[in-house]
């Protein structure tokens, strides 16, 4: 039987799909309504919130605190300021990636760092010797991300002790939203302006109802995970198992990836006075690349059309994102380079309704993945596989200003 969150009462009320997905042992909203498309709407134009309890929270303290989250994470944790949070990956001793997440900086010799999967027994054995404690703080914390572009109208007009219009992006605050203290973090994962709220679960449902009734004249809308499959693709966000496979659960080496495969090279920043777990390894690698890299993608919309008319259908490719693995193939043009043998795959793929374009992560090999090159896609329609025309963009496909501003 799946886990209930702190706001389960709140959340199973208004699922009226009865749609749910297994999220960390919990059980998870897929959408409110039968369909997920004006929960994604309420993310672009107005204010969606998303119930994000599942979300794994550890706490680490001590005099060595610091020391130990910069031995874990590919990040420089001593450049880190308090009341400021970075996004990370974490690595074993190959480079391989094991997880991503957030670390928080709260205080001089506290963090909170956010996983998607259990890591306490790995942060507690990286610090064996260290004047530092770990706890796995899941339980102890409730959380929301109220993203979209009204977001920070409603949260203004909520929260007291933090000046919400004045928080910059990746920065934290703590103040109450009624009785209830809060932390809130400028952070999200739809590519939007948002942030996020950490609070103890006792505090949970007043504070979804101050929200809700708050949002209400900001086009506020409780929001699940089809809709922020979506806008994470979007944002060119990777999703753990669907655009990596973690180190821990890959079943053969190949599986595995490093940051600089994953697309993520900007995060390891080598300390010369000191390691961090899988430095040494992803030194070799920046010195001798892999030969594979993530992209995005951006199928042509006439070869799309052209394949469905001629079964006399229009495009269905609109709806939920897909996290299945299709080919990418080397394009026509390159007759030099082996055209038509496969160069890589999609990892996740979505038709985006903000940007009218069918976009999609892949991983594919490094010399394919300069932006503007011209590869082919495999399209199945009608249960028959053909090739559709595609090049490769930049990401994240969808980057407002209001996201950093």
């Amino acid at each position: 039987m799946l886990l209930e969150t702190p706001f389960h009462l709140r959340t199973t009320a208004l699922c009226r799909s009865r749609r749910w997905r297994n999220w960390s042992g919990y059980a998870a909203a897929l959408s409110y309504e039968p369909g997920h498309e004006y929960e994604y709407y309420a993310v672009r134009s107005g204010a969606a919130l998303f119930d994000i309890s599942p979300l794994r929270k550890y706490e680490v303290t001590g005099a060595d605190a610091a020391a130990l989250v910069d031995r874990l994470v590919t990040r420089n944790v001593f450049c880190c300021a308090e009341e400021q949070v970075l996004y990370t990956p974490w690595c074993d001793e190959a480079g391989k990636l094991i997880d991503d997440g957030t670390v928080q900086r709260l205080g001089a010799d506290m963090f909170r760092i956010t996983a998607a999967d259990p890591c306490l027994r790995w942060f507690q054995d990286c610090g064996l010797g260290m004047d530092a404690a770990v706890r796995d703080v899941t339980l102890d914390l409730a959380a929301l991300a109220l993203q979209g572009p009204t977001s920070r109208d409603i949260l203004a007009r909520l929260v007291t002790g933090a000046d919400i219009a004045a928080l910059p992006y990746f920065a934290l605050a703590e103040g109450h939203i009624g009785a209830a203290p809060v932390t809130i973090t400028r952070t999200g994962y739809t590519g939007d302006l948002g942030y996020e709220i950490w609070l103890a679960p006792e505090h949970a449902l007043a504070v979804w109802d101050a929200l809700v009734e708050t949002g209400r004249g900001f086009g506020l809308a409780p929001a699940g995970l089809d809709a922020l499959d979506v806008a994470r693709i979007e944002a060119g966000l990777l999703l753990k198992e669907v655009d990596y496979v973690s180190s821990w659960t890959a079943l053969i080496e190949s599986r595995k990836s490093s940051p600089y495969e994953a697309g993520l090279g900007w995060t390891v920043q080598p300390r010369p006075s000191r390691d961090f777990v899988g430095q040494k390894a992803l030194e070799r690698e920046a010195a001798t690349p892999s030969e594979w890299a993530l992209a995005g993608l951006e199928a042509d919309w006439p070869g799309i059309e052209k394949r469905f008319a001629a079964v006399g259908l229009p495009p269905l490719v609109a709806g939920r994102a897909s996290r299945d693995a299709v080919p990418i193939y080397a394009g026509a043009a390159r007759q030099g380079g082996g055209a038509g043998r496969q160069i890589g795959y999609i990892t996740s793929a979505t038709f985006s309704p903000i940007l009218k374009k069918y976009i999609a992560l892949a991983t594919i090999r490094r010399d394919f993945a300069e932006q503007g090159s011209r590869i082919e896609v495999e399209l199945t329609v009608e249960f028959v596989r053909h090739r559709v025309p595609a090049r490769v963009v930049g990401t994240p496909f969808f980057d407002p200003a209001r996201k950093r501003g």
